[in-house]
């Protein structure tokens, strides 16, 4: 992959963060102006949870900035897991405001409050659930596109708040039709249910990530057919490895070759193998250990 060509995904990463912050922004302020107009405790929770969206949006873009950077003397294979942190830190967060959600609730719960110009506030916040549904629409698609983990992460947020407004605004209809004041606080501690859940899921696939997950099942049975049919003159690979982190696959594999080829023939076949595996697999790195045929174990990756 040439260098041009990661400073320019890089950008585009950095765009999309930057964008994210803006949208978060807007989306924060119109939801406030929906809890002032209305003074619903369920809002306020709503309100309360795109401020975390703001906060995950400015560590997402640091740590796609982080991530960017290239390898140097203390992180000789380059800064890709720093988006796994961003994504862990979004997680912890959430659980924060879920908490705060919570008290909320609890409190609107003991002192029920009327509703002030809920239509208003309503329509308020249905403006702001408008945008949030587009945009994180825009970063699931396009990160996973991207194998941004930061991204993606931002996007499950994004949805996960969609969804709770939806809920909330939902919930608020009926407890204008019906009288219920309690549904305001219930409608609360769901949407603190709902994002709770929500960060822990997206804590668990950070870690996973940050534990050197291999790819999937999919990917590795891809990898191994690449191998397959660009070894000619080899006999077999075995024992291949993957592990991801961020948007780099790294791929490393022993390759088996007659005795009496030279180091330059092996040193061909290599080069062949590693260009067709960066083709077909995004941001792939690859090691090849090369070893003569007496180590063989007949078990690997045929070559055909």
């Amino acid at each position: 992959m040439s260098l041009g060509s990661h400073t320019s995904t890089a950008d585009k990463l950095r765009l999309a963060a930057v964008t994210s912050i803006v949208v978060a922004a807007v989306v924060m302020g119109l939801k406030y102006l929906a809890y002032r107009v209305t003074g619903s405790v369920a809002l306020y929770s709503d309100a309360l949870e795109s401020i975390v969206n703001l906060i995950t949006a400015l560590v997402a873009l640091y740590a796609i900035h982080v991530s960017a950077q290239p390898a140097d003397r203390r992180h000789q294979f380059g800064h890709h897991k720093a988006e796994y942190f961003s994504a862990v830190i979004e997680g912890v967060l959430i659980v924060v405001a879920a908490l705060l959600i919570f008290r909320e609730a609890y409190d609107a719960y003991l002192q029920p409050r009327t509703l002030s110009e809920p239509v208003q506030g309503l329509a308020i916040n249905g403006v702001a659930t408008a945008i949030n549904a587009g945009w994180s629409y825009f970063l699931l698609t396009w990160g996973r596109r991207q194998r941004s983990p930061a991204l993606v992460g931002d996007g499950w947020h994004l949805m996960t708040d969609v969804a709770t407004s939806v809920g909330v605004i939902g919930g608020l209809l009926l407890a204008m039709q019906t009288g219920w004041q309690a549904l305001d606080p219930a409608l609360a501690a769901l949407v603190g249910t709902n994002i709770l859940w929500a960060g822990w899921r997206l804590v668990r696939e950070s870690v996973s990530g940050l534990m050197d997950e291999a790819v999937t099942a999919e990917v590795a049975r891809h990898i191994r057919d690449v191998i397959s049919s660009n070894a000619e003159g080899a006999i077999e690979a075995h024992d291949v490895k993957t592990r991801t982190a961020g948007r780099v696959t790294f791929i490393e594999f022993h390759l088996v070759v007659p005795g009496s080829m030279t180091v330059a023939a092996s040193h061909r076949i290599c080069d062949r193998i590693e260009e067709a595996l960066q083709s077909a697999v995004h941001d792939a790195q690859v090691l090849i250990h090369v070893e003569p045929e007496e180590e063989a174990k007949h078990t690997g990756v045929p070559v055909v």
